[in-house]
């Protein structure tokens, strides 16, 4: 098993610091895992300049292709990802905003639809649930099929011990996460994931503005044709039904209305 860990924060702090607890006890679990870490604040990741050439060109002709392409492959290549995120504010780390800024595309292209996550934030105060929550809404539009969370209040400023109960806690999510990933389950999607997977589907081929507005969804989405979601993901019948009537309401939006840029 590979699990790829994302540092998301600009140090190695409090979260960190429970992230790798967490990579302890998954070792102590299976110690065959290989973990692959990233520190994004090595990177040097320049701003996302939203230029739109990842949605409209493809994600290949984004001015820092150089620096995101790895990570899109070694998202690929591991069977899950650690997502380490303190919190700022309430919300993520700038780091990892303009990274998921530059992942944006997938909400239109998405892929990862076997892979799992589980998001580790900690807070001096309050707010580390809100910020799991932000990054587990996003991960979904680029195909996740499962998020696990774990916000702790760590009522400390980079000087965090974790207690016995935040440890507790700590190795029963991250087991869980393991054990799903482990079993290779995918689990069905929902309604949330179903209408932009079969929204973009239906209004992004055939579509009013497809000859003097071309994207490269058109493109994408052809190989999906007649499918509510993506092949080897499980859907009830009443998921099916579903997916069918966003996408013909998808169908007649696209008649009518043009996404215009300039080009």
């Amino acid at each position: 098993m590979k699990i790829l860990i994302f540092n998301g924060g600009p140090h190695n702090g409090n979260t960190w610091r429970l992230t790798q607890a967490a990579k302890k006890y998954m070792k102590q679990i299976d110690n065959t895992i290989k973990f692959y870490e990233i520190l994004l604040s090595e990177i040097d990741l320049p701003f996302c300049t939203g230029c739109s050439n990842c949605f409209r060109k493809g994600h290949k002709t984004c001015p820092h292709h150089d620096k995101m392409q790895p990570i899109i492959n070694m998202i690929e290549e591991c069977d899950a990802v650690i997502f380490s995120v303190p919190c700022f504010q309430g919300h993520l780390p700038g780091i990892m905003k303009n990274f998921t800024d530059h992942m944006a595309f997938m909400l239109h292209r998405p892929r990862y639809f076997r892979k799992k996550a589980l998001i580790i934030s900690t807070t001096g105060g309050i707010s580390a649930d809100s910020t799991t929550k932000a990054l587990a809404a996003t991960l979904p539009g680029w195909g996740f099929n499962k998020c696990y969370q774990l916000p702790i209040t760590a009522l400390s400023w980079n000087a965090y011990h974790p207690t016995k109960k935040d440890l507790q806690r700590t190795y029963d999510v991250t087991k869980r996460f393991y054990l799903d990933v482990k079993s290779g389950k995918a689990h069905i999607p929902g309604i949330g994931v179903l209408i932009p997977f079969n929204l973009f589907q239906a209004m992004c081929v055939g579509n009013k503005g497809e000859n003097d507005f071309p994207t490269e969804d058109n493109n994408f989405w052809p190989k999906y044709k007649g499918m509510r979601y993506a092949p080897g993901i499980p859907m009830t019948a009443f998921k099916r039904v579903i997916g069918w009537l966003i996408y013909q309401i998808g169908k007649k939006l696209s008649q009518k209305i043009v996404i215009t840029y300039k080009k």
